[in-house]
């Protein structure tokens, strides 16, 4: 298993323009936290749609990561977000991932996102990923 530093190294090397965090790494998932500022914000005083799917997209793959070892040409094949509610401005979002299915091509996971402190889910996400054909 490869472990949450080493998860959080790789990706700060390989995925510089992420503000995600990686607080999370085992038992088939992952939760990772991205911090929320004037940046992150969208007319209204909400945290951007985009933000959202990002921060579950870096969940789903530290999750993979976690369970399979180092793949990186592990790829996003789709990715279903529903919004339930409006996030905080002003608390960082927080992604808990839970593999669902994890087989040799294809990995799917869902994603619950939160407003730090929250127990109401803010979104829903659903994605599933492809892996690289093993070598032997």
């Amino acid at each position: 298993m490869t472990s949450k530093e080493e998860i959080a190294a790789f990706i700060a090397a390989e995925f510089p323009q992420t503000k995600c965090i990686v607080e999370r790494v085992g038992d088939g998932g992952a939760t990772v936290w991205h911090p929320v500022g004037h940046d992150e914000l969208r007319p209204g005083g909400t945290v951007s749609g985009p933000v959202l799917m990002s921060v579950a997209d870096v969940a789903l793959y530290v999750a993979i990561l976690g369970e399979i070892g180092m793949v990186a040409m592990a790829v996003t094949t789709s990715l279903t977000a529903n919004f339930l509610r409006k996030p905080a401005a002003d608390r960082n979002i927080v992604g808990v991932c839970k593999l669902i299915k994890v087989g040799k091509s294809l990995v799917v996971g869902e994603v619950y996102l939160y407003s730090e402190g929250s127990e109401d889910a803010v979104a829903h996400v659903v994605g599933t990923y492809s892996l690289p054909p093993r070598r032997e």
